[in-house]
């Protein structure tokens, strides 16, 4: 009975958040899965808790000491006040660097619990042997390449730094110097553990912050090379590292939830990574290595073939003529419309249009905004059906069929550059072919190129028009004008 309830406890634990990532894998069960999740954390805090007062479950109360229960009360109501406060403050806008940087602080946990353990066992004189060591060094390794990379992408995504990629000469070279390095005082750190003796701990500790400070410029480094186009991707693959400095953390405090919420984050991090790579037409290693997106180019030099770069300015009133008269329209959203919160008005437009009897849907890129599945959330936010909301394979061979497209602050994702042209940085990369239709209608404060740093074709093209101007400006008086 005496470890019996915990194990238990840690079973249902798991249980649960196996469940959260199913329900959260349909939009239909997100919020069953999101409310699964939250009761397995509840519980893992409430277990873990309860094992520091009663160590031994059953053969009596043990209490800790007054100091360490204030320092643990006091860190879990701190994390509940900060949690709360974001989670109430937060716009949607906002989440993907909200992410980027709650990835941070898994990688920073587990630096910390790696650094103290080596410091416990050095002043205690108790090591548990070479097996440890090298939990010790893989946790701190790959929690602060979690830590500054995530604190990179974070930076990016606020637009504090620019998305254009650090592609620094001789990059590959560096990141394999590092790596080495990081390898021989890691091996160095476990050897002198080996070889036992008082000198010969207090260099593995200073080994294994050698080895924390290379992994924190290697982190900095690996993400400040990807530029603003793959951003979505990268957060996806901090997701899958924030899940093995987990792991890593479970295995040097022995704590076999952590483990197991560790391993389930890190491979589903990893296979949505994978996912979306493939829908970009391209490899992991390409992604994490590959500097996308070298060459900023500046607005309006891209030309499409025939049209003369003359981009076809329009109004509200005639696109508004456009949208009524059609049989099929697809509105295409992007992250222009997340910053603009115009997500809400444009569900108004597609159940106007409904009234009328037009066919509406909208087409989603799998990359669209700053986060995997950013725009999706946004549109149930918004109460947009899932039955009207396609992917970019399902609605790719029906654009020739589409009487008007509308796209909503996207750029990148529509940009024809990546079928079209092969010196461009996203060639070969899948997009919503859009051009295809009769008619787009693009939603654009200007002629700036994208977050990825590339002008678009799509603005000059024959069947295209642009709607200058704010998007939540410019829907809510097409709205107005279609009501009208």
């Amino acid at each position: 009975m005496t470890a019996t309830l915990p194990n238990v406890a840690y079973i249902v634990a798991s249980f649960l958040f196996i469940m959260s990532l199913k329900g959260l894998s349909q939009p239909s069960t997100s919020r069953r899965g999101n409310m699964l999740g939250t009761i397995g954390m509840i519980l893992a805090i409430v277990v873990t808790t309860a094992k520091l007062w009663a160590p031994e479950l059953g053969k009596g109360l043990v209490l800790p000491t007054i100091s360490t229960t204030g320092l643990l009360g006091g860190a879990i109501a701190v994390g509940c006040v900060i949690g709360a406060i974001l989670a109430a403050r937060v716009a949607m806008t906002q989440m993907p660097e909200l992410v980027a940087m709650l990835h941070s602080f898994v990688g920073l946990a587990a630096v910390l619990v790696g650094i103290v353990s080596k410091m416990h066992a050095d002043s205690s004189g108790v090591h548990e042997g070479v097996a440890h060591e090298l939990e010790v060094v893989i946790g701190v390794f790959v929690g602060a390449i979690t830590l500054t990379g995530s604190i990179v992408a974070f930076l990016k995504l606020r637009g504090s730094i620019g998305g254009r990629p650090l592609l620094l000469p001789g990059r590959h070279l560096l990141n394999l110097a590092l790596f080495a390095g990081i390898a021989v005082l890691g091996a160095f750190e476990v050897a002198t553990l080996a070889a036992g003796g008082t000198g010969a701990v207090s260099t593995g500790l200073w080994c294994l912050l050698g080895v924390t400070v290379l992994s924190c410029i290697l982190g900095v480094h690996l993400v400040a090379a990807i530029g603003g186009g793959d951003m979505p991707v990268v957060v996806s693959m901090l997701n899958s590292y924030s899940g093995w400095a987990a792991a890593a953390a479970g295995f040097m405090l022995s704590n076999d939830l952590l483990i197991i919420t560790g391993a389930l984050v890190g491979s589903s991090g990893a296979i949505l990574s994978y996912i979306m790579c493939v829908a970009m037409n391209r490899s992991i290693a390409n992604v994490i290595f590959g500097g996308f997106g070298a060459e900023i180019q500046a607005p309006g030099t891209a030309i499409a073939a025939g049209s003369g770069g003359i981009a076809h300015e329009t109004n509200v009133q005639d696109v508004s003529q456009l949208l009524t008269s059609a049989r099929h329209v697809v509105i295409v959203p992007g992250y222009g419309m997340a910053v603009a919160q115009a997500q809400h008005a444009v569900r108004e437009i597609s159940d106007a249009l409904a009234a009328r009897g037009v066919s509406v849907r909208y087409a989603i890129h799998p990359v669209a905004g700053r986060l995997p599945g950013h725009m999706n959330v946004l549109l149930a936010e918004a109460g947009v059906s899932y039955e009207i909301v396609k992917e970019m394979d399902e609605v790719n061979d029906e654009f020739p069929e589409t009487d008007v497209v509308m796209v909503i602050g996207a750029n990148d994702i529509v940009n024809p550059a990546a079928l079209d042209d092969p010196a461009s940085p996203i060639y070969g990369m899948p997009v919503l072919q859009v051009w295809k239709a009769k008619r787009v209608v693009m939603l654009k404060r200007s002629l700036a190129a994208g977050y990825a740093g590339i002008d678009n074709p799509l603005c000059y093209r024959d069947n295209t028009l642009m709607l200058f101007g704010d998007a939540k400006q410019s829907v809510t008086k097409l709205l107005a004008a279609i009501q009208a």
